[in-house]
This record gives C-alpha cells, structure tokens and sequence, in this order.
C-alpha cells in the first residue's frame, strides 16, 4: 500500500493509460503480497502465549486445584522405608594362582594364558556372583516367607505371588571393583524392613554351611560315621566282657591266679600242721579221742577248702556269652572267684574279650581326635559372609515424595490443560467443511449410533 501511495503521490495528474494502468496494478497485487507475506511471518509461538495469557485464570485455578489433589494422594500413599547392609564375601584361595603365575613367569610363554585363566577362576568374581546368587535362590526366599509370614503381610494368596513380590520390594547389587554386595529391603514397617535385611545374612550364612563341599567337611562327616560305628563296636565289646566277667567271677585273671595260689599254699602249709598233729594226737590219746576227731574234722575242712580252691579240670571250657557246652546257663554266681584248675581255660576268652576291648578303646581315642581336627580344619574352610554395615532401622522415609510428587503432577496437569485449550483454539479457527473437522465429526456420529444401537438391545433384552 505504501508502494502504491507513493506511486500516486510522486505522478498524481498523469493520465492513466494502459501502460500505467498496468503498471499500477502490479504495484497494488507486490504491495498485497507483501502484506500477506508479513502476516504469514509472524510467529506462531507469540499467539499461542497470548491465549495461554487470556486463560491463565483457568491454568491456574487448574494448578491449583491438580496441587491440591495431589498433596492429598501423596499423603494417602503408605510410607516406605529401606534397611540395607553390606556383606563382603570371602576371597578364594590364591595358592594356585601364585602358583601358576609362577610356573609362567619361569617358562614366559606357553603358561602365560593359563595363568591368566587360573586367575580369573580362582578369583573374588566368582564368590560374588555366587553370594548374589545364593541370596535370590528360592530356599532363601521361602524360608524368610515362613519366618515373616509375608504372604499375609504382601496380601497374596498364592506363595508364588508372595516371592514375586519379596524379590521386587529387594535390590541386590555388587560393586565390580571391590566385590562388596549391597542388600537392601524396602518395606512399610522399619523395623521389619530391617528384619527381612538381617534375615537375609542370617539365611545366606546356614545355606553356605549346608552346602559347604570342602575336603575338610567331608573328612569331618567320614570320620564323624567312623566314630559311631566304632563307638558301637566299643560298647559291645565292653558289654560282653561284662556278661564274662560276671558269669565266671574274672575280675582280673592275673591277679586272681596269684591270690588262689597264694591261699592253696597257705591251706597247704595249715594241713600238713594240721595232719602232723593228728599223728601225735593218735599215738598219745587213740582214735577214739575228741581230740583227735576235732582234728580229723579240721583237716577234712583243709582238704574241702583246697578242693574247691583247686576245682576240677574235666569241666567244660567256659563260653564267651557265659554258657556251658550244653547250652544251659553256668551256675557260678554263688563262687567269689573260679577254680584255680580253670583259670588258664577262662584265661584264653578273658584275653580275647579283654584285647578286643582295648582296640577299640585305642580306636576310638584316636578318632576322636582326628574327628576333632576335623572340625577345627572345617570351620577354617567355611566361607564366612563378613558384614561391613549391618542392617538398621531406617529414621526417614524413602517413599513417596511428597512435596515433588505434587509439583510434577501440578505441572503436568498445566501442561495437558494448556494442550487442551490450544487445541480448542485451533479447532474453533478450523473452516466448517475442513476435512479434518469433517472426519472428526464423522467418526463421533458412528460412536454415537453404534452406542444407541448397544442401549436398545441391552433394553431390549431386559
């Protein structure tokens, strides 16, 4: 326009011809294509802001309102607390390590990758890896699901839901570096979030013991079995020299042989004191004197006493189990001490019985010992879970939130609104036979019949 004023103002009397009359009209059809293009330029970011302006009463009563609400949900959500700890797994043996690397810094080459092997096999990975792995097993789990009956306090009927739901509220993470192993537990209740934490350690500690496989626990669980058998062996044994030494009255043979032999020749000694007396007694007073029958009868109480000292060696060699040949129970529980003539026969089992007892008291002393040795070496060789940071009770909460819970909503809430209105907008400058607004509307008459439609026969079927 101004192209055009100026046109006019600079030749204002001229004449329009045909030369200028065309020449005006070009300059009038630049003049409003410029505009046009002036118009189209501007930018789309200024008009959008300034509706967003004219509705700012609505975005932010809808801040408002969304802050509100969203406080309250914040405040609805149950709290969530984390207990965690650290463990430390123990390292492996490194002597085949050392040694290998050893072995290929002698011979530089061909052991050089198998000593790089040894290590990373006998390494610390290994343990952390299987410490990760022990603690999400399923014995693990089910055991802290019995101990905290946590299908009730997860509300879950079903106990694999139960374990589903212990392995998300758990977080088990290592450290590739140092092998350190993070553990920790989220729960609504501090204390029995610290509780499943300790449990953990707790559980992960008696299965490395169940499954422990060294050299040391299997020459414990050996000669633990070793042990018992003898232990039987033993009492059975001292047991039969029992039943022996009670049925033929062998305390100690040696020294009951000793003592018979000594009271025979005392009992000797007194009969032959005895019989040179009788002798002078007959010739003084006759074989009539009551003298003379006093000493007759102690002599025949000599003779008996020797007698029954001596015994007889036709008896029956004396039966381990304490029976004669015949099967019948030997009746020798009313004699102090056996005959001096069968001692050297139960000298033969007392020896047995009494050897056999002696071995296996030998056996079991000594296994005793290495069972005890055993269980020294084993405890050594159990892989002890080292805790660097037990697990506590947490002070503060870790969910949710509150306060930036209820400002992400409150700005996303202005942001969908905002959306919304700028798409109101758009629609409304949108021209009535537009084919986008004419899909639109095409599409809700169709959701519109086909609801009516599914009214009617939900009517018609009532």
């Amino acid at each position: 326009m101004s192209a055009y004023l100026g046109s006019q103002a600079m030749s204002p009397e001229e004449p329009l011809n045909g030369n200028n009359r065309t020449a005006v009209e070009e300059e009038m059809s630049s003049s409003v294509t410029s505009a046009g293009s002036e118009t189209v330029a501007t930018p789309n970011w200024i008009a959008n802001t300034s509706l967003l302006w004219r509705k700012r009463r609505i975005l932010s009563r809808t801040a408002g309102i969304s802050l509100v609400l969203a406080l309250a949900i914040a405040f609805l959500l149950p709290k969530q607390y984390e207990s965690g700890a650290r463990i430390m797994p123990p390292s492996n043996s490194m002597g085949g390590t050392a040694l290998l690397a050893a072995l290929a810094g002698r011979s530089g080459g061909g052991l050089g990758t198998l000593g790089a092997l040894a290590g990373g096999f006998l390494g610390g990975g290994g343990n952390t890896s299987l410490f990760i792995d022990l603690l999400r097993s399923g014995t693990v789990s089910g055991h802290l699901i019995d101990r905290f009956d946590l299908q009730k306090v997860y509300h879950q009927r079903y106990r694999i839901d139960a374990t589903k739901s212990l392995a998300r509220r758990t977080k088990i993470v290592d450290d590739k570096k140092s092998g350190v192993i993070t553990l920790t537990v989220t729960d609504t209740d501090p204390v029995r979030a610290r509780d499943i934490a300790q449990g953990y350690l707790d559980e992960l500690n008696q299965l490395v013991n169940r499954t422990n496989t060294s050299s040391a626990h299997q020459e414990r669980l050996f000669i633990e079995k070793r042990l018992h058998g003898v232990q039987d062996d033993l009492q059975s044994a001292q047991q039969q020299l029992s039943n022996f030494s009670s049925s033929h009255a062998t305390i100690d043979i040696k020294e009951q042989a000793r003592s018979l032999v000594d009271a025979a020749a005392r009992l000797q000694a007194q009969l032959i004191i005895e019989q040179s007396g009788l002798d002078s007694l007959r010739q003084t007073y006759g074989d009539g004197n009551i003298r003379v029958r006093s000493a007759e009868a102690r002599i025949g109480g000599l003779e008996a006493e020797i007698a029954r000292i001596g015994g007889s060696s036709k008896d029956a060699p004396a039966d381990v189990s304490g029976t004669n040949a015949d099967g019948s129970s030997s009746d020798r529980n009313s004699d102090l001490y056996p005959p001096l003539r069968q001692l050297p026969r139960l000298a033969v089992p007392y020896a047995n019985l009494y050897r056999e007892v002696q071995v296996q008291e030998g056996v079991y002393e000594l296994l005793t010992q290495q069972y005890e040795l055993a269980r020294i070496q084993e405890a050594k060789d159990v892989p002890v879970v080292s805790v660097i940071d037990a697990p506590g009770i947490p002070e503060k909460k870790s969910f949710p939130p509150r306060l930036l819970l209820a400002l992400l909503v409150s700005a996303i809430s202005v942001v969908i609104t905002s959306f919304l209105l700028l798409l109101h907008a758009q629609w409304r400058q949108m021209r009535v036979n537009d084919p986008r607004k004419e899909l639109v509307h095409e599409i809700a008459q169709g959701l519109q019949q086909w609801l009516q439609l599914r009214l009617s026969r939900t009517k018609a079927e009532r």
